[in-house]
């Protein structure tokens, strides 16, 4: 990887700082922080002074938790940031309105990255999380992104609250904003709702659907809901799929995720939409025939703070379609 002439400059802040890993030279102290993220043991000797995060859900999520005189730099913008952190997001330098990549943030001096999926830390990306390491940056990925097998994704991404507020020594707003989410949580799933299969499309390239598999955010909502996510036998969080395997499960209502502002064809919920009325097999879809459709930002599908919205946003769609909203 490229490394830039102001490098050492970026290593010696960031040890000042006080941050270490396992695996770089500073051990960790007694009074050190420790937490685990996708597979890392990260160390922290004091609050971190200069994060940057690499996409909006996890800019986001430090905005909820009041972080935003702590943060060098953001990027990765997908859609408008929440009219909620709009002014504090303004303050905050946007280091790339798309994917950033090594040169930008090493030269923003970060003393920790916040990433919500693993997928940005590649060589032609922002760098591996070694590489970084390495530096004395230490690299939080979301446990959403991370599954275990046994926690349910919005109890990963509690988790992941909670170890930000540790980290940041935010703990107490982080334990709030936990337990209004799972009161969020508990008031969508009181509701007796009568069960439905739902497909969830996020988003469609070149004319082929990807939609809601087993192991993400859209499964866990559609159970809390009461409902049946007809893909919930791929072992995938988004896998591709086609609009004739979707007609062939026939689900009850289709959720339609609206990427308008990303640009891409195919990206806004109309055009989705069109699409499956236009096809052969899938408008015939008593789902379709009926508008059992429900639209959510695309954005609130990932997971950061906004999911408990696209979670209350798909109980009310739910309900309006049985006729109670």
């Amino acid at each position: 990887m490229h490394h830039p002439a102001r490098l050492g400059l970026a290593l010696v802040a960031v040890l000042a700082a006080g941050c270490a890993t396992p695996d770089s030279a500073s051990a960790p102290t007694a009074q050190s922080v420790v937490v685990d993220s996708c597979g890392r043991q990260l160390s922290f000797a004091g609050a971190p002074q200069r994060a940057v995060t690499l996409d909006q859900s996890s800019t986001e999520t430090l905005l909820a938790l009041g972080l935003q005189d702590r943060m060098a730099g953001t990027a990765n913008l997908k859609t408008k940031v929440s009219p909620k952190f709009a002014d504090a997001y303004a303050k905050i330098p946007v280091l790339s309105p798309k994917v950033i990549t090594s040169e930008p943030l090493r030269a923003a001096n970060p003393d920790v990255v916040v990433s919500s999926f693993q997928e940005q830390f590649t060589p032609d990306r922002a760098g591996t999380r070694d590489e970084l390491a390495s530096l004395g940056v230490p690299t939080f990925v979301s446990a959403v992104n991370c599954p275990d097998g046994t926690t349910a994704p919005f109890e990963r991404l509690f988790r992941d609250y909670e170890n930000l507020g540790k980290i940041f020594g935010a703990a107490e707003r982080a334990t709030q904003l936990a337990n209004d989410q799972r009161a969020a949580l508990a008031e969508v799933q009181a509701v007796h709702r009568e069960p439905v299969k739902v497909v969830w499309v996020y988003s469609v390239f070149k004319g082929v659907p990807y939609v809601a598999g087993k192991d993400g955010m859209a499964s866990q909502m559609s159970k809390i809901a009461g409902a049946v996510n007809v893909f919930d036998d791929v072992n995938q969080e988004w896998p591709e799929a086609s609009w004739e395997e979707i007609a062939r499960r026939n689900p009850d209502v289709v959720v339609v995720g609206d990427l308008s502002e990303r640009g891409n064809p195919g990206d806004k919920a109309s055009e989705k939409i069109a699409m499956m009325r236009e096809h052969p097999v899938v408008s015939q879809l008593e789902a379709l025939r009926q508008n059992k459709v429900i639209e959510i930002p695309g954005i609130e599908m990932d997971p950061s703070v906004r999911t408990v919205d696209a979670l209350k946003a798909f109980g009310a769609g739910l309900d309006k379609i049985a006729g109670r909203g």
